[in-house]
């Protein structure tokens, strides 16, 4: 039985189902797909692209539908008494139910660690009572949990890292956005929510026109995440319009993130799995982040981690610099562009990136999930 709830889920529930069926051709999975793993092949009970919930009212008046989902789930694990229930990711909701279904004796694997090294430390109690393996997309997690005791760990390779490749080359990214090869290209990836575009890209746009004071030959990529085009547009408009502009050269690229951070010299990169990304790209960049301030003195209480990127955490030191808050602005942002684009500097950074992210892309992360959960069923004992 596989139970996922995000679009993430579903596309990293189609890839295990696909290595559990070459593993085990006999295997009959069931649970709650979408588009990806329904094409994989997974049964429906219910289907998990329905779920879609946006906003806090909505979730509040949602609860009840989650609790009749969770419930009718459980009521069918008990049915059908799979081999092992998998949940992936999807933690406030799959976390509860992997309580109610160890409760009535189900074997539970889940399927991406919880962040709990960074905050909502109390999902440590169910993970360590209510999951019989975990299995962990980080390489630094296995150690961080066996120190605090949860040995049933497994770290399988990362699906992110594993799939993450430019599928054009500098000249034929450049040929089709009209930018020239030659010349110094930036990328800005402002974030993938429309609140942070707007806390995000007018700094970063500020600090092309600071560059382009002394380097007039620079070009930038915004590089638009899924359903953002329209508000960069909105931003990156009135910017062409300033006297500071004038000789900024701006790109807006949409569905290329991977490509943009390919073609790109350096980049300034909202924090988040983008990060990862041009870290396995190798693309030297600055992470900036802003939220408003009292949402981040209440970010500075809760969480644990010592930096934000997830290309530092991996590293377990700040290979980039990291600009959060009030250190994130325009003049600083440039500074740090600026001191990328140096050569020396760009190529130390590529392969600081390129040792780093060699762990990440090791493997076949589905593969060795599948072989893991297929040991897991096979050895009857909780553990891997």
């Amino acid at each position: 039985m596989i139970v996922a709830g995000e679009a993430s889920g579903d596309q990293l529930g189609a890839d295990l189902v696909r290595e559990l069926r070459d593993l085990w051709p006999e295997v009959k999975p069931f649970g709650t797909p979408g588009e990806k793993m329904r094409s994989a092949g997974v049964e429906p009970i219910m289907n998990s692209d329905e779920w879609s919930v946006v906003g806090l009212a909505a979730v509040a008046a949602s609860i009840p539908k989650f609790l009749s989902i969770k419930k009718a789930l459980v009521n069918v694990a008990n049915e059908r008494n799979p081999a092992a229930v998998v949940l992936i990711d999807f933690p406030e909701f799959n976390l509860r139910l992997a309580k109610d279904l160890k409760k009535s004796g189900q074997r539970v694997v889940y399927y991406v660690s919880p962040q709990v090294w960074a905050w909502r430390r109390y999902r440590l109690k169910s993970i360590r009572e209510y999951v019989d393996l975990l299995l962990s997309i980080f390489p630094f997690e296995t150690n961080w949990y066996r120190q605090i005791g949860i040995e049933h760990v497994r770290y399988v390779g990362n699906p992110v890292a594993k799939r993450t490749h430019a599928t054009l080359s500098r000249s034929d990214f450049c040929k089709r956005h009209d930018l020239d090869k030659n010349r110094t290209i930036v990328a800005l990836l402002p974030g993938s929510r429309q609140k942070e575009i707007k806390r995000h890209l007018p700094p970063m746009l500020e600090s092309a026109a600071i560059l382009c004071a002394d380097h007039s030959d620079m070009q930038f990529i915004v590089a638009a995440a899924p359903n953002t085009k329209a508000t960069i547009n909105e931003l990156v408009s009135p910017f062409r319009e300033k006297p500071a502009s004038r000789n900024v050269a701006v790109r807006i690229v949409d569905g290329e993130t991977i490509n943009a951070l390919a073609a790109a010299d350096a980049a300034a990169i909202s924090s988040g799995t983008a990060t990862l990304e041009a870290g396995v790209i190798g693309t030297p960049m600055a992470v900036v982040y802003k939220i408003p301030k009292l949402d981040y003195a209440i970010f500075k209480y809760i969480v644990k981690a010592p930096y934000i990127a997830l290309i530092n955490l991996v590293a377990g030191r700040g290979v980039v610099k990291e600009l959060i808050q009030a250190d994130f602005n325009a003049i600083d942002l440039a500074k740090e562009l600026r001191h990328l684009i140096e050569p020396v500097t760009n190529t130390k950074m590529r392969e600081q990136l390129r040792a780093v992210t060699e762990q990440l892309s090791a493997g076949e992360p589905s593969r060795t999930a599948a072989e893991a959960i297929l040991q897991f069923i096979q050895s009857g004992t909780e553990g891997s």
